[in-house]
């Protein structure tokens, strides 16, 4: 970046080193829980809980949370939710430090994670729209989306080799030692400008309503909201079903999950390199939907049908490496359309539009692995169609699943690839703002 630029985003710079670092070490936690639940368990439904039970305090409080986002301090705000995740964090080292971990104990914790993720995430994206001038939202945009990616480069890797050379506590220490960096930066060495409200005297229900109402003039952008919400209802369910496959004995041990997460994460390292350093397209909605369909047309079929790490990893890249382009430009869409004194109460609008189906999708997949696909598996005789494509041990059912999603998705994207509303975004003059 030339010397004007590093001026200009210095305070966001310095926010979004922190934060990411902060949130590497939460991931860092999050994928060794992960592990430590299945193998506890043995179940993808199990598992799968602990996204429901972060996601869904997270949906239903959204929108509330985002009205009060634009009303009060976004500093305090921020430093406020990521100490409670924090405490969280704490009271499971000492669960584990005492041997008395249990999974509803996660459950818990990780809705009250939710709970204030649901602040923190409207007054973080409200704050990155107050630290950088508009000229730089693409940039921006990018460099979050490389630190997401690097994230989940990262976490596998450092996570794995933390849980072999030591345990979950140094992990979960790590992840401490991360907050509190973040912590004391934000506290002490950033400044977050106000920003203005259109009405102090109106009352939360109301500022929360304004937000709905936005999206229902702007149709447009609740197309494409409800677009994102289709597609993570899909990867959702590829989520609760990936452990499944890459933790049963048809793969053999847990670095197989670390290995195709880091693949994953390692591509979309590469697309967020590729987005912060591109122009800004001539059509932003033109490079979404097919970077979408790019993805929801590769990784599952290769993942279900596919044998061995090296094909696995192809079709995670393949999977993954657009997913950053796409991120960037619905992020630079969003910000340049929509009014900063509105940004939190329409973001958080978004979240719950975009989001409520994340936890669905956990639920129907760990229950549908679970329940009906593994079982439908193992009564297969060996001979069959579906014993030759996904295997007969268990994992072959998670396997069927990722196949039949990689149709949805496609479907998915066709569907809403062809609906006007989102192509009107073309014409920034059609928005109403």
């Amino acid at each position: 970046m030339k010397n004007n630029t590093l001026k200009e985003l210095k305070s966001f710079l310095l926010l979004w080193s922190t934060q990411s670092l902060s949130a590497l070490g939460s991931s860092m936690t999050n994928f060794a829980l992960v592990i430590w639940s299945y193998q506890a368990r043995g179940s993808a439904l199990t598992t799968a809980l602990l996204s429901v039970c972060s996601y869904a305090p997270y949906v239903l409080t959204s929108i509330f949370a985002g009205a009060l986002s634009d009303r009060w301090n976004k500093k305090a705000i921020m430093l406020i939710s990521d100490s409670f995740a924090a405490l969280g964090t704490l009271c499971v080292l000492m669960l584990l430090r005492s041997g008395r971990l249990e999974i509803w104990h996660l459950y818990i914790l990780n809705a009250l994670n939710g709970l204030m993720n649901s602040f923190q995430q409207p007054a973080s994206d409200v704050s990155v729209s107050l630290l950088a001038p508009e000229k730089h939202y693409q940039k921006i945009s990018g460099l979050r989306t490389f630190s997401n990616s690097l994230t989940t480069v990262l976490t596998p890797v450092a996570a794995t080799a933390l849980l072999s050379l030591t345990s979950i506590e140094t992990v979960i220490a790590f992840d401490l030692a991360t907050f509190a960096t973040a912590f004391i930066t934000l506290l002490f060495f950033i400044k977050i400008p106000k920003a203005a409200i259109q009405d102090k005297s109106e009352s939360v229900l109301r500022l929360a309503g304004s937000g709905l109402k936005y999206l229902k003039k702007n149709r447009g952008i609740l197309d494409l909201i409800l677009f994102l919400a289709a597609i993570n209802f899909t990867a959702s369910v590829f989520n609760a079903a990936l452990p499944a496959l890459m933790l049963s004995p048809k793969v053999g041990n847990t670095s197989a999950y670390g290995i195709i997460t880091t693949a994953s994460g390692a591509a979309m390292l590469l697309g967020s390199i590729a987005a912060t350093m591109l122009p800004p397209p001539k059509s932003r909605v033109r490079v979404i939907c097919n970077t979408l369909l790019l993805a929801m047309s590769m990784e599952n079929f290769i993942l279900s049908l596919g044998n061995g790490l090296p094909i696995w990893c192809a079709g995670a890249v393949l999977g993954w490496i657009s997913i950053p382009i796409m991120n960037t430009n619905m992020e630079a869409l969003l910000r340049s359309y929509i009014p900063i004194s509105m940004q939190g109460r329409v973001y958080s609008a978004r979240n719950t539009l975009q989001f409520f189906t994340i936890p669905l999708g956990y639920a129907a997949g760990g229950a549908l692995i679970d329940g009906v696909f593994e079982p439908f598996m193992a009564s297969e005789k060996t001979a069959s169609v579906f014993t030759t494509l996904f295997g007969s041990a268990k994992g072959s059912g998670a396997a069927m699943l990722l196949f039949i999603l990689g149709f949805l998705g496609v479907v998915t994207c066709l569907i809403f690839r062809s609906d006007s509303h989102i192509w009107a975004l073309e014409n920034k003059n059609s928005i109403n703002k």
